[in-house]
């Protein structure tokens, strides 16, 4: 049955504050960066945008540092998404249990989620420092402890942040960290949605433990995995608070993103224009993840 025009006004008169302030963060300022993107704009904001056409893009298409840093975000990716998607269900499985004192392991599990990112970033710089946690620890073993007979020698702190090999691989700790215990709720809510009943069934057919969640939980976990894997890695594809509070892009550009990348061609070299262009392609790329959550997922699975 249709809305009677009275109740149709009161849902519009209901969504109006909504939709106007997604027209005014979202809506108005990407148009913005698309109508910059193809333009050049000036340092003066007074200074009428002067029309280029797709100059911004051939310089995107010829910029060596864009296809780096890319590829270092996509390698953030592939560090990040596995290894969430398949500890947070680990994670869930294991607090599936009604068994005494079992809610506060969940709240231990979740809390990392409710640390502030600038928090976390500081906490992990100083465990990561030479002189930090981590480093204290592995000098106290080899210095004192059994592994001094094993490594003589005096003992080198571990550039954790300061090494190209080991600065992008820490980073991606700090996201696993705090990113587990939010997709664990989530594999948590599809794991208590499952009937007991399958798992008696399946018991009775010689299914039981790991079997069991091979036959039973993952194929009805399916639209879950899916949802995990695809907003876990548009959240690591714009991955930015992490890399400028941890390491600014480096060492040698090692950790530099697509978003620090925005970031550093807007505020940085005040290139404006150039930036919204790859923020624009920047938006492609977070499209396609989020077109791949609908075409293997739908809504099938959460209806």
């Amino acid at each position: 049955m249709s809305l009677s025009a009275p109740r149709t006004a009161t849902a519009w008169g209901f969504l109006l504050p909504a939709l106007v302030l997604i027209g005014l963060s979202v809506l108005i300022p990407a148009a913005m960066a698309l109508v910059m993107s193809v333009s050049q704009a000036g340092l003066d904001v007074s200074e009428p945008l002067r029309f280029v056409g797709l100059a911004n893009v051939r310089r995107l298409l010829a910029d060596p540092m864009f296809f780096r840093v890319t590829g270092t975000t996509f390698l953030y990716l592939v560090g990040v998404v596995p290894p969430i998607v398949i500890g947070a269900l680990a994670l869930a499985v294991l607090v599936n249990r009604q068994l005494p004192g079992m809610h506060w392991f969940r709240g231990a599990f979740y809390t990392p989620v409710l640390v502030s990112i600038v928090v976390a970033a500081i906490a992990f710089r100083w465990i990561y420092a030479e002189n930090g946690l981590i480093n204290g620890w592995l000098s106290a073993l080899l210095r004192d402890g059994w592994l001094s007979a094993l490594l003589p020698g005096s003992f080198q702190p571990i550039g954790f942040l300061t090494s190209p090999l080991l600065a992008l691989p820490s980073v991606m700790l700090v996201t696993l960290w705090k990113g587990l215990g939010y997709y664990m709720v989530i594999f948590l809510a599809g794991l208590q949605g499952i009937s007991p009943d399958l798992y008696e069934a399946a018991a009775l057919d010689g299914s039981e433990g790991l079997r069991k969640h091979l036959d039973i939980t993952l194929p009805l976990l399916r639209p879950y995995i899916t949802l995990v894997a695809v907003i876990s890695a548009i959240a690591a594809t714009k991955v930015f608070e992490e890399v400028y509070l941890m390491t600014q892009g480096g060492p040698a550009d090692s950790t530099r993103t697509l978003v620090y990348y925005v970031y550093d061609q807007a505020f940085a070299e005040l290139e404006i224009s150039y930036a919204c262009t790859i923020g624009l392609a920047l938006f492609l790329i977070v499209l396609l993840l989020s077109l791949v959550r609908y075409l293997f997922a739908g809504d099938r699975g959460f209806s």
